[in-house]
């Protein structure tokens, strides 16, 4: 049941989303993520009526929009997107049966398109802070504090992160970290002389496998190698190699834990010298700072006529465990409904466009209420 307290527009949301996902907005293409910022900005100065500040970073520009008044909620997401330059060429935005398609879509433009038009349909807008940074597929390396500050200053964070499965809002989420494992050898001939070589393939495949024996599953802790790059040439014994390790944990120990052991690897080959570089960056964000705007939610779409949201604890980290570990009440998933993040099939349902915005209208209606 489509949701009759607001009127949505959704061929204005949808051409929105095709002005964001036509400009490509790769990590860490600063040039690219001006441009993607400078996008984002002027969809918010025309429907809101006003400018948000650009905020220069290392990583490129966050854009930051305030409604006035004294601030009551910040609204976060990310306008990077995984995908490289040229995606587009190849896949292009695309509305078609029901789905909306294009680079970053899904995670997470159209969370951003959502926020702006759920702001626009507010008869007073004083209170709301909209946060979309640069960095976020990355680690939020440039943009944490900017976030942590005005979580704090705001006192309460709804999180744009795509919907889970069915549309549920995400309740929880895993700490995240990773490491860089670096193994340095000694090359030598592999054909005349291959002893006279330390091979750090070799070495690099027996910490891969003490690495994967951290993990502890019955804790919700994975501790997964995920790229490796060794070796310069078929004849030579390697001299280098490297090994990424990624790391979700559901609390802070576990995170201390592997952080310990991953500091103890020593190894196997004593002539071989290890370099391990990383450690936990996202905290956990735990249900119990969830549970406040979560009720919320429940309230809101009953109030709206929409079923109530199922909320769902889930893997990936956000930008919402940031907030959610400074004790600020946090709400993520309120994103797009859709699947595919990360991936080729990434889609937004175009039906329930219009039901995400009615909820998140509401939810900031009462908290700036």
């Amino acid at each position: 049941m489509t949701a009759a307290v607001i009127e949505v527009d959704l061929e204005a949301v949808l051409d929105d989303l095709r002005i964001l996902v036509e400009v490509e907005s790769p990590s860490l293409d600063v040039d690219a993520l001006t441009k993607s910022a400078a996008a984002v900005a002027g969809m918010i100065e025309r429907r809101l009526g006003s400018s948000p500040e650009l905020v220069a970073s290392p990583a490129g520009p966050h854009v930051h929009w305030r409604g006035g008044g004294k601030p009551r909620v910040l609204v976060v997401g990310h306008h990077d997107t995984v995908f490289p330059l040229g995606t587009r060429a190849r896949r292009p935005f695309t509305v078609a049966d029901g789905r909306v398609s294009g680079p970053g879509v899904f995670d997470m433009k159209g969370g951003i398109v959502l926020a702006v038009h759920a702001v626009a349909a507010l008869a007073d807008r004083a209170g709301v802070e909209l946060l979309f940074t640069a960095d976020e597929e990355v680690g939020s390396g440039a943009s944490r504090t900017l976030i942590e500050e005005r979580a704090t200053a705001c006192g309460a964070v709804l999180v744009l992160e795509p919907a889970g499965p069915g549309g549920t809002l995400k309740i929880g989420r895993k700490g995240t970290g990773g490491f860089e494992v670096v193994v340095y050898g000694r090359a030598a001939h592999a054909g005349l002389e291959p002893e006279k070589g330390i091979n750090a393939l070799v070495e690099a495949a027996h910490q891969v496998l003490a690495i994967a024996g951290l993990a502890r599953p019955d804790a919700g802790t994975t501790v997964t190698p995920t790229v490796a790059h060794a070796g310069t040439a078929d004849n030579v014994v390697p001299a280098e190699a490297r090994v990424r390790v990624d790391l979700r944990v559901t609390d802070l120990a576990e995170g201390d834990r592997v952080e310990a052991a991953m500091a103890a690897l020593r190894p196997v080959d004593g002539a071989a010298r290890l370099e391990v570089t990383g450690g936990m960056n996202r905290p956990p964000l735990e249900e119990s700072s969830t549970a406040e705007l979560y009720a919320m939610a429940v309230e809101v779409a009953a109030a709206v006529g929409l079923p109530a949201p199922v909320g769902l604890a889930v893997g990936g980290g956000s930008d919402g465990n940031f907030s959610g570990a400074l004790g600020v009440p946090t709400l993520d998933g309120l994103g797009v409904t859709g699947d595919g993040a990360h991936a080729d099939h990434e889609y937004a349902d175009v039906a329930t466009i219009p039901d995400r915005i009615a909820l998140l209208s509401g939810l900031l209606a009462r908290l700036t209420g």
